[in-house]
């Protein structure tokens, strides 16, 4: 939950910030002022591949809790037993031995959304987040594709 919030509270951030920018470009570029023609018009695509991204991220978010609760009903997401950091981190070690159970899962299946959803959080735990995120975006696509 705590996790939700932040995200959130980010999100509105990001919102008003973009509405900012996008109020400041728009007296740029009524000020007829060439370079600040142009300053506003760069200032108007901030805003937008803000939103894009904001939009973006947040749909992320939506559908991999939305496979997180799936799995949870279905009794197949995996147990976090892994040894922790006084931070909360996974030990990377810990996390790396496991790491072949999923790897291996994948490459036996490569279609089943479900594979693909736990070794995201495979590499996750290994401290690789683009990896990480790679993966559960390939989970979102086959889950969407198998409906």
């Amino acid at each position: 939950m705590k996790n939700r919030f932040a995200a959130l509270l980010m999100a509105v951030l990001l919102a008003v910030y973009i509405v900012l920018v996008g109020v400041r470009a728009v007296q740029f570029v009524l000020t007829g002022v060439p370079i600040a023609v142009a300053i506003g018009v760069v200032l108007i695509i901030l805003p937008i591949v803000g939103a894009w991204a904001l939009v973006r991220e947040l749909m992320f978010g939506l559908r991999t809790q939305q496979l997180v609760e799936q799995l949870e009903r279905e009794g197949e997401l995996p147990v976090d037993d892994l040894p922790k950091k006084a931070s909360g981190r996974p030990l990377r070690a810990a996390a790396d031995e496991e790491f072949p159970v999923y790897r291996d899962a994948v490459e036996a299946d490569d279609t089943d959304w479900r594979a693909w959803f736990r070794l995201g959080l495979a590499y996750d735990a290994s401290g690789d987040r683009r990896r990480a995120r790679g993966a559960l975006r390939t989970a979102i696509a086959l889950e969407r594709a198998q409906r």
